[in-house]
């Protein structure tokens, strides 16, 4: 996958949260549209999911972890 890409699992993992949580997040709508969708799910931009991160989950901006 691109590296300016996030699967799911990707935002998942990103989140620290569980598949079912993240299924609830990515389905708000406050959070990015999907940039496509592919047969294998949908995929967002990694810039617009670390800008829904920054200013709703501000504890987890890139290398705080």
């Amino acid at each position: 996958m691109p590296r300016h890409l996030y699967g799911a699992a990707e935002i998942q993992e990103r989140l620290g949260v569980s598949r079912q949580r993240t299924r609830q997040i990515i389905d708000r709508p406050d959070f990015p549209a999907p940039y496509e969708r592919l047969r294998m799910g949908a995929v967002w931009r990694i810039a617009d999911v670390e800008r829904w991160i920054a200013q709703h989950r501000p504890g987890r901006v890139a290398g705080d972890e």
